[in-house]
């Protein structure tokens, strides 16, 4: 067999660090100290999770891990490879203990493989029968099995930061020889990266090739902006960016900060989310966390998703906006959403209290008889329409006060009527001899 020249590989594998030393970025886990470091240069392996988003050398560290331990190495990858193909690689495994040789068994997207996928791992695992290392974009705490996650430690991965590009980039650049670039295009061509180091190295492949087309060394934006096409940032729709971005949205709208809101807003958009999804979290904002603070605040959020239906991409999306805008500005309030839960959570525990027989309607003779309805109170009857003292909830039960309205916006005049209310039930008992459930 001959070897593939070196100019066809990719620019990615050409590169790959040989050693510890040469990976660029992670300096937290291979720091003099620091965990990676410490496995790598104890000799000893210990199966691993290794979490971060792509292109941050999660399966050069295995390689590396490989190679510092003499173990033979077995790739798998979790989209392409079943049950058949785990049963292979414990075989090998065992063929390789049987010749005294360690064995590491490489994951990559471990995530996705299932349940069953993953349990089929775990006697070996136990037993040492290879060393097991996951690679993941994904939180492992909801994407990999508890029992698999416990037997191994968690390694999170950064993407790499506009220094640590810059150095990758000056290495490929050296590989690749002859290439100059403006400041302009350099700083271009780190920020199409988005943090992710092959990326970087893709890009910088595609417009060497347009650079030796144009018979040209030296990179400069106009051919950088010919060579590439537009760029989305890192975003995955079922992913830890995706929920890492709404929730970052989401705080920015309940921290009051409009800027912030439209930052992730456009990021996410940028990104391809759907901006139907968008609308319905953002009419969730406002029952959330502006709620009667400011009633208005849902009805924007209603039109803004009824003029996005109607204008679609992107002239919708101002609406949307101009929506997250106002919620941001708006007054602050979680009373009625602490108030539903903690009724929700009070009813699923309690029994099942019957209805008092004053609140029960009676449309029959034989309701009536039974005294259905007897003594209930007409509120519009009542001075300012409020039956002072009456109660509403089963006997027996006091008053929870679940609903605490806040001093800002509308709440604030809730809280005033609220606490006259209650100065007329206070009158009303004192009055009547009666206790806080009404009836004396």
């Amino acid at each position: 067999m001959f070897e593939e020249p070196r100019a066809n590989v990719p620019l990615a594998e050409r590169l790959r660090p040989r050693a510890i030393d040469d990976v660029i970025g992670q300096k937290h886990l291979l720091g003099p100290n620091k965990p990676l470091r410490v496995a790598f240069e104890s000799g000893e392996a210990h199966s691993m999770i290794l979490w971060g988003p792509p292109g941050v050398g999660k399966t050069t560290l295995a390689r590396l891990m490989a190679d510092a331990f003499h173990a033979e190495f077995i790739a798998l990858s979790a989209v392409l490879s079943g049950v058949k193909d785990i049963r292979e690689a414990v075989e090998t495994a065992q063929i390789h203990r049987a010749h005294g040789r360690q064995t590491l068994v490489f994951v990559d997207e471990v995530h996705r493989f299932n349940k069953s996928q993953q349990d089929a791992f775990l006697p070996h695992v136990e037993s040492g029968l290879f060393v097991f290392v996951g690679a993941t974009t994904e939180n492992p705490s909801f994407e990999v099995n508890s029992a698999l996650l416990s037997r191994a430690a968690v390694y999170v991965l950064r993407s790499l930061d506009a220094d640590e590009l810059r150095e990758l980039l000056e290495r490929a650049c050296g590989e690749l020889g002859n290439l100059t670039f403006t400041d302009e295009a350099r700083d271009a061509l780190v920020a199409s990266a988005d943090g992710d180091g092959r990326k970087l190295l893709n890009n910088l492949e595609i417009v060497a090739r347009a650079a030796a087309q144009q018979k040209t060394g030296e990179i400069d934006g106009a051919l950088l902006g010919s060579a590439l096409a537009e760029n989305l940032r890192r975003f995955d729709k079922g992913g830890d960016a995706f929920y890492d971005q709404i929730s970052a949205l989401h705080k920015s709208v309940r921290g009051s900060n409009p800027d912030a809101a439209l930052y992730w807003f456009c990021r996410m958009l940028d990104g391809g989310a759907d901006p139907r999804y968008l609308a319905r979290r953002i009419v969730r904002m406002a029952w959330e966390d502006i709620g009667l603070a400011d009633p208005r605040a849902a009805r924007i959020t209603l039109d803004a998703s009824e003029t996005y239906e109607r204008l679609g991409s992107p002239e919708g999306e101002l609406a949307l906006a101009q929506a997250l805008i106002y919620l941001a500005v708006a007054p602050k309030s979680n009373a009625g959403y602490m108030a539903y839960n903690t009724a929700r959570a009070f009813v699923g525990k309690d029994q099942s209290r019957t209805v008092p027989i004053h609140l029960r309607n009676a449309p029959t003779k034989l309701m009536k008889e039974l005294g259905y309805g007897h003594e209930y109170r007409y509120a519009h009857d009542e001075p300012d329409a409020y039956a002072a003292g009456e109660t509403y909830l089963p006997d027996g039960m006091r008053e929870p006060r679940w609903y605490v309205p806040t001093p800002r916006g509308l709440e604030g005049k809730i809280g005033e009527k609220l606490a006259r209310l209650a100065e007329l039930d206070d009158a009303w008992r004192s009055e009547h001899g009666a206790g806080e459930g009404g009836k004396s």
